[in-house]
């Protein structure tokens, strides 16, 4: 299985933006979105898995972010709102047989899309 992103672009801070992650073909992994600001480590957004049990990361993105997911079109989302200029990083998404297993053999990442907040 393959993923891409995409959705990315320049928002003014409080505005939103959806980003999608399309999988090449069905999967029941958990499915996430990762972040990375410049200069800083990649940090776990959000996962969702395939009985759309979800979870997330980063405090900061609790009750502005949400995750859902698609299992009919294979596709995540991360609907973002109240964007803040800290939100400005490269967002992946990434596919994993559990929770834990993001860095696995067996996981799968996309290639990220930039999401850039203006103040």
């Amino acid at each position: 299985v393959q993923l891409q992103a995409y959705g990315g672009g320049l928002v003014q801070a409080g505005g939103s933006l959806t980003l999608s992650c399309s999988a090449s073909g069905r999967t029941t992994y958990v499915m996430g979105w990762f972040r990375q600001a410049p200069g800083k480590e990649r940090e776990f957004v959000a996962s969702i898995m395939w009985n759309l049990i979800r979870t997330y990361g980063v405090d900061s993105v609790k009750g502005r972010f949400t995750i859902s997911r698609d299992n009919a079109k294979n596709t995540v989302y991360l609907q973002m709102n109240s964007l803040e200029p800290v939100d400005t990083a490269i967002y992946y998404c990434a596919g994993a047989p559990d929770g834990n297993g993001w860095y696995s053999d067996r996981a799968v990442w996309g290639q990220g899309t930039l999401v850039t907040v203006s103040s």
